[in-house]
Parts: structure tokens; C-alpha cells; sequence
């Protein structure tokens, strides 16, 4: 499976491919930012990442897009540049019909170091040595994207085996909720 990762944001968009699958060693393939100046509108600087992604995805052919999702932040305008950032990622890859995944920035840190509440420097240093780079990716914000490239290599499979089980589940008792689902909300009295 090849991956591509985003760590989204207006500024610095981390991009990161990484080919493989659970349980065998990984590649690396291509790692890098999508530029845009803060000085300029909003409208170019949303072209230019999408401009920059669709070049990533026309040289990498992904099989998968993995993008971090947008967590609250107290900085509003910073959440307003990554969940822009984010949808621009979700549309280039949803318009050549690639599938998208969103990972959360615990679960990539839990994945890759195996703790939620990992650093910057031990993210980059544990992508460093499980793609058996000589230096970490620079800036954090590629390391971060080969973060999510490999966490979703990684969870995909206990993820799919998820999704057929719900399936079957629903096949074999439509109406039922799946156990361990949430109940579904009522529809109270009707008049």
C-alpha cells in the first residue's frame, strides 16, 4: 500500500509518501512542504496547496491520502488555516477517487512512538528510524506527514477487519446497531 500523509496548514503543509504494509518494514518514498507566503489572500494561498498536492498525487499515485483531523486549538485563526488546509487535501483526493482517511494527532503519536502525548522531537526521531533515514525530516511538519502515512499503514488492517465485521453485522441484523455501537437517539412521541 502506498500512503500519502498531510499534515496540513496554510503556511507549511507537511507531505510525506511511505509504501508498505503492517507488520513488514517500510519506505520511504518522496517527503516535503507545500509552501505558501503568509502575506498573501487567502484564495492563493488555498490554490497554491492545492496546486502542490495535486503535483504529490500526480508523481506518487497514492493508494490512500492519510490526513491529520483538525482538533481545537484556543488559536481560532490557526484551526481556520488547517481545516482549510485539510478540506484542500480531502478534495484533491476525493476528485481522483483516492480514499481518505483521518487520523487524530494522538492516534499518529500512540502509532508511531506509543504514547499520545509524544514530542515533536520523538516523532521525527521514531519516523527516522523506522523508515532507516540518516536525519530526521525537516521541517517537523514533513515528519509529521510520514507520521500519518505510517500510522495508517499500520491501523489499516485492524481497521478493515472493523469494517467487515459492522458489515456482516448489518447484513446478517438490519435495524440492530452493532455491539459496542452507540444507541441510536429516539424519535420520541409522534402526535
Amino acid at each position: 500500500m502506498r500512503v500519502l500523509g498531510v499534515d496540513p496548514g496554510l503556511t507549511r503543509c507537511g507531505v510525506g509518501v511511505v509504501e508498505g504494509v503492517a507488520g513488514r518494514p517500510l519506505t520511504m518514498i518522496g517527503v516535503g512542504v507545500v509552501r505558501t507566503p503568509s502575506d498573501a489572500d487567502l484564495g492563493a494561498r488555498l490554490v497554491a496547496v492545492e496546486e502542490g498536492l495535486e503535483r504529490w498525487l500526480d508523481e506518487h499515485r497514492p493508494d490512500r491520502v492519510a490526513v491529520e483531523r483538525v482538533f481545537s486549538q484556543h488559536n481560532v485563526s490557526t484551526v481556520m488555516g488547517t481545516a482549510q488546509a485539510s478540506a484542500v487535501a480531502i478534495l484533491c483526493a476525493s476528485r481522483r477517487g483516492i480514499p481518505v482517511v483521518l487520523h487524530t494527532p494522538s492516534e499518529v503519536k500512540a502509532a508511531v512512538t506509543g504514547s499520545g502525548r509524544a514530542d515533536k522531537a520523538q516523532i521525527g526521531a521514531m519516523v527516522t528510524r523506522l523508515l532507516r533515514l540518516a536525519a530526521p525530516p525537516k521541517p517537523a511538519d514533513a515528519a509529521d506527514a510520514l507520521a500519518l502515512a505510517i500510522c495508517h499503514i499500520w491501523r489499516s488492517p485492524a481497521q478493515n477487519r472493523l469494517q467487515r465485521a459492522v458489515a456482516e453485522h448489518a447484513a446478517r441484523h438490519p435495524g440492530r446497531p452493532a455491539p459496542g455501537a452507540a444507541p441510536r437517539p429516539s424519535k420520541g412521541p409522534t402526535a
